[in-house]
């Protein structure tokens, strides 16, 4: 059995811990390695390859630092295909998914390339009689990268391309479902010429995590998960005096106003509910019909859905397994749930099972209809492919409901009305808006993040919002003395 294990100072380790953790195909139910799960030493050796190296990295020119990130940029270019391949193999989305993912990490990495424009500093002469100021922009040090099993590649490179590019080192921490891409990323770095110890890879669970958290080499923290888990992360790592970005769950309303092209509408919900599983923060989780267009709107919806192939990643399906045996059970019974509590189910994925593959981790497209906001299937986030509609009578209403929702990620509306959709991004309160686009994920040189419970901290991932995190600014006051400068006053300074 394959034991898949650290990246540590430029090579693979498997540490001192011997707890591991099994690592599964999702399409195949089979055990494909064994994780190392890191002990605090583990965990400490990595944090120290990165202290140890940040003070030569921070020291290298932007020139040089730049160089490599276009080498990098090459290098994954070349080869996305391949990290492709590793995502589905562990994680279970399908092939056209994951290239689509490693797509847009792959924008950041592009966009980190113009670094040293975003690192520009600025200069004031004679801000005083003789006196000038300028600032400049600095790394923080070694940071650390938390990031969840949904998107083993994009996720990480949301952060480390700007921290790397800033002057910093890293310690990426991925999720023990799906380990194997963080380690194809770190040996890529290699290549592409970044000095050992700038990037490295601890993989764990608990224990790991309050490492990074804790320990004080560690100047930032970036984290990708749950909400409560996003919530503990900002605590103890702001309590340890980091620099923490937490972006945590959602629950993604899509408004479709009685104007809407309700082909486009339902088109672009199913895409947006049922793309990889529905195991996306972006996903869109509740569909808001406003007016007398419900049930045409579900009637399309449903027609859509059910010609979706759920199958292998590897096969042309449209649609894959879900990450754990724990979770397909779990959404199933958010479901039942529902279904208890009143929902229609219009269509129900959770008998499917998939030709040729009978111990996968399967539940199909789900839709459930007149759900109701005190339903645990609109409250909880799912996090799998089950699509709720709830039926509203006017804008305000949907709205409302919006607003009133604990989680702040991500939101659309569709309409045909611009005044509608203006109204709408003012007034709705959500980090990211889209008009007539189900998944309104930002470009890289734009920030990613929610509001309310989504977010937790200031920061937002990528675009400037990321340089950023990844630097302190510091402002420096020069005088070239001259005598006349001379002499005791002990009053608080005065520009003059």
């Amino acid at each position: 059995m394959q034991l898949i294990g650290h990246w540590i100072d430029g090579k693979a380790v498997t540490g001192t811990s011997e707890a591991t953790a099994p690592v599964t195909n999702p399409a195949s139910g089979e055990v494909t390695g064994q994780v190392a799960l890191a002990d605090v030493a583990d965990t400490r050796a990595a944090i120290d390859a990165a202290a140890i190296a940040f003070a030569q990295w921070r020291d290298t020119s932007l020139t040089k630092r730049t160089q490599v990130l276009f080498r990098f940029r090459e290098l994954l270019n070349e080869r996305k295909e391949e990290l492709a391949a590793v995502i589905t193999a562990e994680h279970g989305k399908v092939a056209a998914d994951a290239l689509g993912e490693v797509t847009r990490g792959l924008e950041v990495v592009e966009f980190a390339c113009g670094i040293p424009h975003l690192l520009k500093g600025s200069f004031t002469e004679n801000a005083s009689t003789d006196v000038d100021i300028y600032s400049i922009r600095q790394p923080v040090g070694p940071v650390a990268i938390i990031a969840p099993f949904n998107f083993p590649a994009m996720v990480p490179m949301w952060f480390f391309p700007l921290a790397i590019g800033a002057g910093n080192t890293v310690v990426l921490k991925p999720s023990e479902k799906d380990p194997s891409a963080a380690l194809w990323l770190a040996r890529l770095w290699q290549e592409a010429g970044l000095p050992d110890g700038v990037f490295n890879v601890v993989q764990g669970d608990k224990t790991a995590v309050d490492e990074l958290l804790d320990n004080p080499a560690i100047k930032a923290v970036s984290f990708v998960g749950s909400t409560p888990i996003a919530k503990y992360v900002y605590q103890r790592g702001t309590a340890a005096g980091k620099r923490v970005q937490a972006l945590g769950g959602a629950k993604n309303h899509m408004v479709v106003l009685p104007d809407a092209d309700l082909d486009l509408a339902a088109d672009a919900a199913v895409n947006a509910g049922f793309g990889s599983a529905g195991e996306r923060c972006m996903a869109i989780s509740v569909v808001v019909a406003v007016g007398d267009i419900a049930d045409e709107l579900v009637g399309k919806i449903a027609d859509r859905a059910s010609s979706i192939v759920t199958g292998v990643g590897t096969s042309g399906a449209d649609m894959g397994p879900l990450i754990t045996r724990a979770h397909r059970d779990r959404v199933a019974e958010y479901i039942d749930a529902g279904e208890a509590a009143g929902a229609t189910v219009t269509l129900d994925g959770r008998d499917l099972t998939v030709e040729g593959a009978p111990d996968g981790f399967w539940l199909g497209p789900t839709i459930l209809d007149n759900v109701t906001p005190e339903m645990s299937v609109y409250t909880e986030e799912i996090f799998g492919p089950v699509l709720s509609v709830v039926r509203a009578d006017t804008y305000e209403e949907a709205v409302a409901l919006i607003n009133a929702n604990r989680y702040g990620n991500g939101t659309a509306i569709f309409t045909n009305d611009g005044g509608a959709a203006r109204r709408f991004h003012h007034e709705v309160e959500v980090g990211m808006v889209g008009i007539n686009v189900p998944i309104p994920v930002p470009m890289a040189y734009f920030s990613f993040g929610g509001w309310k419970s989504s977010l937790f901290g200031d920061a937002h991932a990528h675009g400037t919002d990321g340089v950023q995190f990844f630097t302190r600014t510091k402002a420096i006051t020069t005088r070239w003395l001259d005598p006349s400068h001379g002499g005791l006053e002990l009053g608080f300074p005065q520009n003059k």
